[in-house]
């Protein structure tokens, strides 16, 4: 026999009755339709930035050089290739300084406007692989708050049930 059949047998005085809930749960629907207009908006603006850097990456026409680490011979248009090309740069630079950084290098050297272009190069490869990152937590924050908001929603709407329960003297 199991506990739930027996509890009620046991007990006559105990019974389940579903009932609306003390308070009003408005405030809770709400929120998770708040909650939910948020992650659509967060995925909808991820999503653009996300295609506004790749698409401003691809007009620049770059192509890794064949001595990158990966992704030779493809356009710049995304996360993972930006961070490889400005890591090549970066090799390229110190191939043609001697291994030194712009900071090391004399003022009167003339590699120097060199290091310096591919410093500025970095800089901003870098700062596309930040938006994308950026792009990529919108979305995943905007997933989050969907379901969440879904869940208070949820959540709201289920019926309440209460045993009551009289206690013996």
């Amino acid at each position: 026999m199991t506990e739930s059949t027996s509890n009620s047998n046991t007990s006559d005085s105990q019974a389940a009755a579903v009932e609306p809930p003390a308070r009003s749960l408005g405030g809770v629907k709400v929120v998770g339709t708040l909650g939910v207009l948020a992650g659509i908006l967060l995925i909808a603006v991820g999503l653009t930035a996300w295609i506004m850097v790749s698409s401003q990456l691809r007009a620049e026409n770059i192509i890794v050089p064949d001595d990158a680490s990966a992704f030779a011979g493809q356009q710049v248009a995304g996360p993972l290739t930006a961070y490889v090309q400005a890591e090549t740069i970066q090799h390229h630079a110190l191939e043609a300084s001697g291994g030194q950084t712009y900071a090391e290098l004399p003022m009167d050297d003339p590699t120097r406007a060199t290091v310096m272009n591919a410093s500025f190069l970095r800089a901003s490869l870098f700062t596309s692989v930040v938006a994308f990152g950026v792009s990529a937590f919108a979305i995943g924050i905007g997933i989050l708050s969907i379901m969440f908001g879904w869940s208070f929603r949820r959540m709201a709407s289920a019926p309440v049930v209460v045993k009551k329960a009289t206690f013996a003297p």
